[in-house]
């Protein structure tokens, strides 16, 4: 079946609607506010909502993976925003490589973990 879809966005909750909106700010996404309650974060023509909501089991569990052109041109990039300074609880780590491609990994400040990744070419 052919869903002729034009996107696909997930809903993330955040410990600190506030805290959360500046982070990804911050990380360079653009926000579209759609009520106090939610927004809307894009980078081109993907995106996801973040919402003023908070389940401590569905956020730590909460997982999404972003491919970008060039792993190590974007943690250069992410790393020189300081992010760890200005946001208490956010880690990043090392660049990692798989048998698959590579990828590091950025926990945003209510603990959802993003992988940043490029997978290998065929």
């Amino acid at each position: 079946m052919n869903h002729h879809a034009k996107s696909i966005r997930t809903f993330i909750g955040a410990r600190n609607f506030d805290i959360s909106r500046r982070f990804y700010q911050a990380l360079g996404f653009e926000e579209v506010i759609i009520s106090k309650n939610m927004s809307l974060f894009r980078t081109g023509d993907l995106g996801f909502y973040l919402q003023d909501a908070y389940v401590k089991d569905w956020v730590n569990n909460t997982m999404i993976f972003l491919e970008v052109a060039n792993v190590q041109e974007h943690h250069s990039k992410v790393m020189n925003l300081e992010l760890t300074k200005a946001f208490p609880g956010v880690r990043i780590s090392a660049i990692k490589l798989n048998d698959w491609g590579k990828e590091y990994f950025v926990h945003d400040p209510s603990g959802i973990l993003w992988h940043f990744g490029s997978f290998n070419q065929i």
